[in-house]
């Protein structure tokens, strides 16, 4: 294991942090473990040519990395705002609401929430635990298997068509480099394992919510996975898949991540925010924006931009449920 292992900043982190993050890492191989084992040779055989055609438009796009055949990297990549447009959390709420898991008084402020969420990050806890308690509410009582149903669904109405084709190709490079590629989020760990089996990735780090005898208690495994718990679920993942930190990388959108971008030999902003730009530039990390020109002039107001694309997914959402009465 490299040394960055251990040197990589960690000040951040709390205990809860840290349990969140092994949570999140024992979750996702055991995942991937139980997927390995359903999947059949042939099903393997027909994404072959997939595959091979994705090789040789991301290596034309990254010709010197990843290093193929390099069994000791992989790659991270943060989910919202990086390989998809918009919050993940947010298109699941849509959905649930469209399916009466919850009121539209309920959506209006659970939208207010996430919009504060990810403004603040954690620099108010307060809020922070409001808007857990709200979406752990949502689901308390539910089957996880109901919930991976309705997120299947989810996916294909609202995520599909929000992948970014750039961040997609990029992960597509370390695959066919024969790298395991992981998500890592603060959407729920089954929500995230949607969207990475979909993608065609190997598995997903999510936050994880208790259940028992696969009903959900109302209660996280530690706190969400977001800012220092995402770099040490990576950290657990490494160590557990005995991989080299110094030869992994990570994408990330948002200065958040600087914990987890920082972890690895090869961080790479995607579509970033002011912060993580600078920061990036300064010190030599690899820039990559697929967002039109207009987008990313807007990344020095990133609160009015979240609000609003919060409020109006709200205002869509309510109008669809007035039509339908």
């Amino acid at each position: 294991m490299s040394w960055l292992t251990w040197l990589s900043p960690r000040r951040y982190a709390t205990a809860r942090s840290v349990r969140a993050g092994e949570a999140a890492a024992e979750a996702a191989r055991k995942t991937v473990q139980e997927q390995e084992a359903r999947e059949a040779a042939p099903a393997a055989a027909e994404e072959a040519p997939a595959a091979a055609t994705g090789k040789k438009a991301a290596r034309a796009a990254e010709p010197e990395f990843p290093v193929p055949g390099d069994v000791k990297a992989a790659a991270f990549f943060d989910l919202d705002n990086t390989v998809m447009q918009g919050a993940a959390l947010f298109h699941f709420g849509r959905g649930l609401y469209k399916r009466h898991f919850f009121r539209k008084r309920e959506l209006a402020r659970f939208a207010w929430q996430q919009a504060w969420f990810r403004l603040a990050g954690n620099e108010d806890p307060a809020h922070i635990q409001d808007a857990r308690d709200s979406a752990l509410s949502i689901v308390k009582g539910h089957r996880v298997s109901e919930l991976m149903a309705v997120g299947e669904e989810i996916y294909d109405e609202y995520m599909a068509e929000r992948i970014w084709p750039g961040t997609r190709a990029l992960a597509q490079a370390h695959l066919d480099a024969g790298q395991k590629v992981w998500l890592v989020t603060a959407a729920p760990i089954e929500t995230a394992t949607i969207i990475a089996r979909r993608l065609g990735l190997t598995g997903a780090l999510g936050t994880v919510a208790e259940s028992v005898g696969g009903v959900y208690t109302g209660k996280l495994v530690g706190e969400m996975l977001h800012g220092p718990a995402k770099a040490e679920a990576v950290r657990a993942l490494v160590a557990a898949e005995g991989l080299d930190l110094s030869r992994c990388a990570a994408y990330s959108d948002s200065a958040n991540d600087i914990p987890m971008l920082s972890l690895v030999g090869h961080p790479c902003a995607v579509n970033p925010d002011a912060r993580l730009r600078r920061h990036a530039r300064e010190h030599g990390w690899r820039l990559r924006d697929y967002r039109t020109g207009r987008k990313a002039a807007r990344i020095g107001i990133p609160a009015a931009v979240g609000l609003g694309a919060l409020a109006g997914g709200t205002a869509a959402a309510v109008a669809l449920h007035r039509r339908r009465r």
